[in-house]
């Protein structure tokens, strides 16, 4: 290392911010720009641990002390290469992973963490500045054809991949634009969609063929799909969103999450709706159901819409500050944490359960919710119990669902490919990421659930390893830590 005492040396200064005055007035990105020196001594506090668990809290095994070792010597160039060794796409996971890799740092004993994700952002941004990120072309082709249905990170992941074991690559999206949550279910002002487009044409270069408005399973038939191609990667999202079936669910102005995000993410790519389609939380009384990143998405998106009041209300109990003797290092730490979004705004309450939506003329109009205690006792999960006389109620004009997704969508595709389904809903895989369909591959939330994006980069990583062994019998692509998989699987 090129400094082995930098830790002691500099405090970790995380990537300034831009004024909330102004960033509430715009949709971009709310981060500013570390100088070289700011660069250099932020990536020194990375100190030599000699066991980097750094490495285990990343899902793709991201190569840290080396890259940041890299970026304090100046060498940004190798920096990039070190980056891109375990991971497509740094500028994705550099804005909007919640870095379980600071979480395992291992100054988080009784410091501050190294930050691990700015730096890894800074990288790749200085990267595509100096032109260093360019189409990488196979050595050769293979006669083999390989369909990718999901354009999110672990189907793009998947894809450039496979493209570059030199497979034709042909990835499916049924909607209109490319990118899964990253093109339509992530604000702007996190991930501004040039980044993501900048990627895509990468890949286009490199020989990935992508067809957009094309809905598998309708537009074009699980047989067809088989009978044209080599292998399938089943990579679409989890797609069908945690209901709220209560009292009053059926009134106007109750939406789930993503189909309030995503129309703002179409309007800000010029689409126009009717007034009776716009979801908008301009002049209203805003209240969030679900505290996690996508409820923080929802409160940035209706600050930036002019909301007159917002609520975000959240069953469980308020983290703590700091762990839990229960969630040592270096495990994920459940600690309170506040998202740019909080900082601009808005009212976090905890220990809610909304018992009813009430409405007027069809419309809803205010939420009635009870607080809670969670009791626990021996041996037993947490028990909720209502606090007796601890009734009120919340006005709201739009009340907005962020409570997560259950599964993937079954019917069309997956139904009438006749894949096998694990006891959450997803689609079941064998060691290999391989469905009991012959030929027919699984990854991502698809396939493991809603999770990080970095988790489905890692996963459609693996699986297009998997793929390749498949077809070729060997893979010069990685194997991806964590998901450790046999050299060469047997395929009946």
């Amino acid at each position: 290392m090129g400094s082995t005492s930098g830790f002691k040396e500099f405090e970790r200064v995380p990537m300034p911010r831009r004024d909330q005055r102004e960033r509430l007035n715009d949709w971009r990105e709310i981060y500013l720009k570390w100088d070289e020196t700011a660069s250099r001594q932020q990536a020194a506090r990375c100190m030599d641990c000699g066991v980097p668990f750094c490495n285990d809290g990343c899902p793709l095994g991201n190569l840290i002390p080396e890259w940041n070792d890299l970026v304090h010597l100046g060498d940004w160039q190798e920096a990039i290469s070190r980056l891109h060794a375990t991971n497509n796409f740094p500028e994705f996971t550099g804005r909007i992973c919640p870095a379980p890799c600071e979480a395992a740092c291992t100054l988080s004993i009784n410091m501050e963490p190294v930050t691990i994700e700015m730096i890894e952002k800074q990288i790749s941004e200085r990267a595509w500045q100096e032109g260093w990120i360019v189409p990488e072309l196979p050595d050769r082709r293979t006669d083999k054809n390989v369909a990718v249905v999901g354009s999110g990170p672990a189907g793009l992941a998947a894809a450039q991949q496979l493209n570059r074991a030199g497979h034709t690559v042909t990835v499916y999206e049924r909607n209109e634009y490319l990118g899964g949550l990253l093109a339509l279910g992530i604000p702007e002002f996190k991930l501004e969609k040039s980044v993501v487009e900048r990627r895509l044409q990468q890949m286009r270069e490199e020989g990935v063929t992508f067809q957009t408005n094309t809905d598998v399973g309708v537009d074009i038939s699980a047989t067809e799909l088989l009978e044209t191609n080599d292998a399938v990667v089943l990579a679409g999202g989890s797609t069908v969103p945690r209901d709220f079936p209560i009292d009053g669910r059926d009134l106007n102005g109750i939406h789930f999450a993503m189909d309030y995000l995503t129309q703002q993410n179409r309007r800000l790519r010029g689409q126009e709706f009717s007034p009776s389609e716009t979801l908008t939380a301009e002049d209203k009384h805003v209240v969030i159901i679900g505290g996690g990143d996508t409820g923080a998405d929802c409160l940035g998106t209706a600050h930036r819409q002019f909301a007159k009041n917002i609520v975000q209300l959240e069953l469980l109990p308020r983290p703590p500050e700091r762990r839990s003797r229960t969630n040592p290092w270096p495990d994920w730490s459940q600690i309170f944490r506040t998202s740019s979004a909080h900082e601009e705004g808005g009212k976090r309450d905890y220990n809610i359960m909304t018992k009813r939506f009430v409405g007027s003329e069809g419309n809803v109009t205010h939420l009635e919710c009870v607080r809670v205690d969670w009791v626990f006792e021996d041996g037993q999960r947490p028990r909720m119990v209502e606090i007796p006389g601890s009734k009120f109620t919340i006005p709201a004009d739009i009340v907005l669902l962020a409570m997560g997704f259950v599964h993937p969508q079954h019917e069309g595709l997956l139904d009438d490919l006749e894949v096998e389904y694990d006891a959450f809903g997803n689609v079941k895989t064998g060691a290999n990421l391989e469905s009991n369909v012959d030929k027919v591959f699984a990854c991502g939330d698809m396939q493991r659930g809603q999770s990080l994006v970095v988790h489905a980069i890692a996963n459609g990583r693996q699986c297009a390893r998997d793929v390749d062994l498949y077809l070729s019998g060997k893979s010069s692509l990685p194997t991806v830590r964590g998901y450790a998989r046999p050299a060469i699987p047997t395929y009946a």
